[in-house]
């Protein structure tokens, strides 16, 4: 069974975060850069991902979508690159937590908030995530420190979250308060977020953003 491993993208997408986490993994891979009302929808991808939508890696015969599972996936896949704590140390706990608020917590809050959609003060124990105010109250905590957020060593999670939170206060979604903007600049320094960067921005302007249909 071939082990290739092949990323499916498109540099104006969350596909970028899954790049940065390709590159800091740093094994070959082989990028096919799809269009959203062409390619994305064509039956040849709908067989990888049904939704239509990306990021995606297929590692030999193994398909992964979603961000947070592209990451998790790939630091366990790949363990000399340091992307995970051990399983079973002390660390893993804290690496699932903030990995999945990112997936869950996170992206719901931030989602809402760039949609406009206000969830009433009453019905905030429905939606999962309280409130926007809440998430971001916990996060800054989290990244208050000096280190990372599972334990003194750069993880998935802290890839996931920076990145997200980049992307936020990037577009005005989120504010930025000065535990964001140390951290993020912290995270997006590092050589790997450097070369994804360069390679995403490089592909925008033959492929541009989302088309109608």
């Amino acid at each position: 069974m071939s082990d290739e491993l092949v990323f499916y993208t498109h540099p104006m997408s969350r596909g970028r975060i899954a790049r940065w986490m390709l590159e800091e993994v740093g094994r070959p891979y082989r990028t096919e850069v799809l269009d959203y009302a062409t390619t994305m929808k064509a039956p040849e991808y709908l067989a990888v991902n049904p939704m239509g939508k990306v990021p995606a890696i297929r590692h030999g015969e193994t398909v992964v979508t979603e961000c947070a599972a592209i990451c998790a996936y790939l630091a366990d896949a790949f363990p000399e690159a340091g992307l995970a704590p051990p399983s079973g140390s002390r660390e893993r706990g804290p690496y699932y937590r903030w990995l999945f608020y990112g997936a869950g917590p996170v992206e719901a809050a931030v989602g809402n908030k760039a949609l406009g959609v206000v969830v009433p003060p009453e019905r905030k124990g429905m939606v999962g995530y309280g409130s926007l105010e809440e998430v971001m109250d916990t996060l800054e905590k989290a990244v208050s420190t000096e280190g990372y957020l599972a334990g003194d060593r750069f993880s998935a999670a802290d890839l996931y979250i920076g990145a997200h939170l980049g992307w936020g206060m990037a577009f005005g979604i989120l504010e930025k308060r000065p535990a964001f903007e140390a951290y993020v600049a912290r995270l997006s320094g590092r050589p790997a977020a450097v070369r994804a960067r360069a390679i995403d921005d490089a592909l925008v302007a033959d492929h541009p953003p989302r088309a109608a249909g």
